[in-house]
């Protein structure tokens, strides 16, 4: 497995995923994750990816997602602000 680290995953049919991610064979697996229902922002999700959760973020937990590579649309890699909230 490659591992990735710490992403936000945009996937296509408007899901995002916040988590770590690994990349076994056809699939990216997030774990530790969230889906983001709400990203709360004024500047986008790079904003998100920058400065953590915010005040209006609105998280939910989920286990261990599988997403086919195919239907990743791209990965924005997390600050550190996000270590505390993926452990």
């Amino acid at each position: 497995m490659q591992d990735l680290g710490n992403q936000l995953a945009l996937v296509d049919n408007g899901f995002v995923y916040v988590g770590h991610i690994l990349r076994d064979g056809d699939y990216y697996v997030v774990t530790k994750g969230f889906n983001v229902r709400k990203a709360g922002t004024t500047k986008g999700f790079g904003q998100l990816a920058i400065e953590g959760p915010l005040k209006e973020t609105a998280l939910d937990p989920v286990p261990n997602v599988l997403v086919p590579v195919n239907r990743l649309c791209h990965f924005i890699e997390c600050s550190e602000p996000w270590a505390k909230v993926l452990k």
